[in-house]
């Protein structure tokens, strides 16, 4: 077994780890970065990238079955599953370079591709290895859970890990979760030519703006996806075509749905079993290590939890905790990792942006104070050339303006949150939204009209229209 003793010990090679290692060692630390699996974690292999991919073929695929609506002959489009996952692969492996191990090892990073543990407060080890630091970070990301439902345990299901390498294309996918990850799965399963029902407890994209997630839920009906919501599984079982769920409503009878396939997409769990946590004396729970709003553990001030491990649910949250840790524990900041409001996208078509609270978040905190302001994208002349006018850009505001949160639902919805983002982060009000001089015609006039909407009541008022007639008299 080797020893090392090094400033800083990272366990995960996803998103956070990564980033803290790159930086830390560019900034003349000592680095040992540990990962068992694949480099670059999950949003890599098995998560943003791939799934975005995915999503990008089936975006095509649907483009040729609706483009009747541009004048051009409309096709449907000859799907080979193994070229999509050719597709798919290609995208990971242009990717893969900038989180290699190669890579990290010219940078100076010392990378052991085992899995580790703590054997103490300030020891990790693996099989090979022996490391001794002076600050260790836990970023070890998190996996697919599966819910308790009777019999789930022996049926074949499939997870984000998973689902991208099916041998056959299904035909029937049952999607147990309409979360993000269900519905963007879902949507382009179904582009691809996949019969598709989504199962969902309560309401479909239940925590984003309800009145944002109703335009997706009508998109996915309207695309022949059968959206099951309010509905209890009460178990599962294998069937001779594939896998069989029993489901029921609240007061409703129970029923059988009958799918060659069935996805887990009902939330995550963060991978902290079999680190030695308790040796180290690391509190933590079901869902995160515990930490201090600047992400150290609360128990262990050598170590600090960071993405997934700290109860993060991004990949750029995982760079945001990434970039605290470097402010905090090498620049000797004080950054608070909820100091900056989370925006969020789902990449369904359309897609949602959000960020901040939403309108009855707002409402339950700051009262009548709260105040909302919308443009619709029906009329931004960029969505008409586009002929894809559904959705809008909604502020929700506070006193003097704050901006509390937002959410744009339509194409680029994800683009478009940018702007609103940066103004939130710099704390400046809606009037910095109304100022920008923006090119014509494009989508992202939409912010500016959505803010400039707030003032109009008050522009076009009597008492404006009395100021003006007295300012129109001076020379």
């Amino acid at each position: 077994m080797r020893d090392y003793a090094v400033d800083l010990c990272v366990i995960g090679a996803g998103s956070a780890g990564l980033s803290v290692a790159a930086g830390a060692v560019q900034l003349g630390l000592s680095v040992v970065l540990f990962e068992s699996g694949a480099m670059g974690g999950d949003c890599l292999n098995a998560g943003c990238v791939p799934s975005k991919a995915l999503i990008a073929a089936a975006q095509n695929a649907q483009v040729m079955r609706t483009a009747a609506r541009f004048g051009l002959a409309a096709v449907e489009p000859r799907i080979d599953w193994a070229q999509v996952k050719a597709h798919i692969k290609g995208v990971i492996a242009a990717i893969e370079p900038n989180d290699s191990q190669h890579r990290f090892e010219k940078l100076g990073v010392t990378v052991i591709r085992e899995r580790a543990h703590f054997a103490d407060a300030r020891t990790v080890v693996s099989d090979s290895a022996r490391v001794r630091a002076k600050r260790f970070v836990i970023a070890t990301g998190s996996r697919a859970a599966a819910p308790p439902i009777p019999g789930l345990e022996e049926v074949a299901y499939e997870t984000n890990e998973t689902i991208f390498d099916l041998p056959t294309f299904p035909e029937h996918l049952l999607i147990l979760g309409g979360g993000p990850i269900g519905v963007e799965l879902g949507q382009a399963f179904r582009r691809l030519g996949a019969r598709v029902t989504i199962v969902e407890a309560a309401r479909v994209l239940g925590a984003l703006e309800e009145d944002a997630a109703h335009v997706v839920r009508a998109r996915l009906v309207a695309e022949g996806i059968d959206v099951l919501e309010g509905q209890r599984v009460e178990g599962a079982r294998r069937a001779e075509t594939g896998v069989v769920l029993t489901v029921s409503e609240r007061r409703g009878a129970a029923r059988d749905i009958v799918g060659s396939h069935l996805l887990v997409a009902a939330g995550r769990k963060p991978n902290l079993e079999n680190l030695g946590l308790e040796q180290a004396g690391i509190a933590f729970d079901k869902i995160r290590v515990t930490t201090s709003p600047t992400l150290r553990s609360t128990t262990n001030d050598a170590v600090w939890a960071l993405g997934d491990a700290a109860g993060g649910g991004f990949t750029h949250t995982a760079g945001w905790h990434a970039s605290v840790w470097v402010r905090n524990v090498l620049f000797k900041a004080r950054t608070a990792a909820n100091a900056l409001a989370m925006p969020a996208a789902v990449f369904t078509d359309p897609e949602i942006a959000q960020i901040g609270l939403t309108e009855a978040q707002a409402r339950e905190r700051h009262g009548r104070a709260v105040k909302t302001t919308r443009w619709d994208f029906h009329d931004n002349d960029r969505a008409q050339a586009q002929r894809d006018t559904e959705g809008f850009c909604k502020l929700v505001l506070g006193r003097g303006g704050a901006i509390l949160g937002a959410t744009v639902v339509g194409a680029e919805a994800g683009e478009i949150i940018a702007p609103i983002a940066l103004a939130m982060a710099n704390k400046l009000t809606v009037r910095a939204l109304t100022n920008p001089i923006l090119p014509y015609p494009t989508r992202s006039e939409i912010v500016k009209r959505a803010a400039s909407a707030h003032f109009t009541p008050t522009l076009f008022s009597s008492s404006t229209r009395a100021l003006v007639g007295v300012l129109k008299r001076l020379p």
